[in-house]
């Protein structure tokens, strides 16, 4: 129980930090450049643990593994993430944290629609103080970021819809959590270097160039920013708060349960704030802090609502 603990610790101060560091570096680096170094760093911190796996199992990677990955990597690394990073440019780093830790909620609705789930009265109560929560943050009445939420929101959904897409493809490719995302971190990037290099074709560069919302995706940089004094910032991102976060994140999983894991996205609401208060002196306004708390209230429900459930199976 002392190493699931130190796994979920671990998990949620990484994640936490996630989009005050992405903040930092935000102001160096093109948002899908700065993906595209993460998730490929990140992808070679969670290859070891993947290779083992791989090897426990006796099995290779085969085409149609190659074609999930290729889904996944797309939905997760290019859309939810470059929503994620644009939202981060947009709005305050406490809003986007707050916004994205709601990805379950999103998660359990493509899950209703796809795979046919059930969905429990305390999933439902849970479902509903999440959106009252998301309300009080966003304030639709004094709505003065509206770009930045709607990109954090837009993330949040669709990291669910990877969630679900990614645990089904686990199940049916028969892949634990860590090496399904090791390889779609692969995918991901391999899928944002295609993309980037196409920005630098002439046409392409000059049409992207002639619009005044799209010129910032002409010409994408890949190496540009990186210095000796961008540098630890870099590999903090990819090796712990991409590779570490997520590594740990399935550890706590594969040494507990579900639910247990799942603390580490119930924490985090609370939790990142103060260090966006701490770190960016971001401020921190009473609606986001009851609506944080409503949200918590929301999923220490969902928590409870899970281990009695598993209580039952047992």
């Amino acid at each position: 129980m002392k190493k699931v603990s130190l796994y979920i610790i671990l998990g949620t101060l990484l994640f936490s930090s996630m989009e005050i560091v992405l903040k930092l570096a935000g102001s160096t680096f093109h948002p899908l450049q700065l993906n595209l170094i993460r998730f490929t760093i990140g992808a070679f911190v969670l290859l070891p643990f993947a290779w083992h796996r791989l090897r426990q199992q006796k099995r290779h990677i085969v085409w149609k593994d190659g074609l999930l990955f290729a889904v996944t990597g797309f939905i997760c690394v290019i859309v939810s993430m470059t929503f994620f990073q644009l939202a981060i440019e947009q709005t305050k780093a406490s809003t986007v944290a707050v916004l994205f830790s709601c990805n379950p909620l999103f998660a359990i609705l493509f899950a209703l629609v796809f795979l046919k789930e059930k969905i429990t009265r305390i999933t439902t109560i849970s479902l509903s103080l999440s959106i009252v929560g998301l309300l009080f943050i966003v304030n639709p009445f004094e709505l003065h970021d509206g770009l930045g939420i709607t990109f954090a929101l837009l993330a949040a959904a669709t990291f669910g819809l990877y969630s679900i897409l990614s645990r089904w493809g686990s199940k049916r490719r028969g892949f634990n959590g860590l090496t399904m995302t090791c390889f779609t971190f692969f995918a991901g990037a391999f899928e944002l270097l295609l993309l980037i290099g196409l920005t630098h074709i002439p046409f392409i560069k000059s049409a992207l160039s002639s619009h005044k919302q799209l010129a910032e995706f002409a010409a994408i940089p890949i190496f540009q920013g990186i210095s000796s004094e961008t540098l630890l910032l870099l590999l903090y991102i990819g090796i712990f708060v991409t590779g570490g976060g997520f590594a740990f994140y399935f550890l706590a999983m594969e040494a507990s349960s579900v639910s247990m894991a799942a603390l580490v996205f119930f924490i985090k609401p609370g939790l990142a704030p103060l260090l966006a208060l701490l770190i960016l002196n971001e401020v921190i306004t009473k609606n986001t802090i009851v609506g944080i708390c409503i949200i918590l209230a929301g999923s220490c429900l969902t928590f409870i609502g899970e281990t009695k459930q598993k209580n039952r199976r047992v």
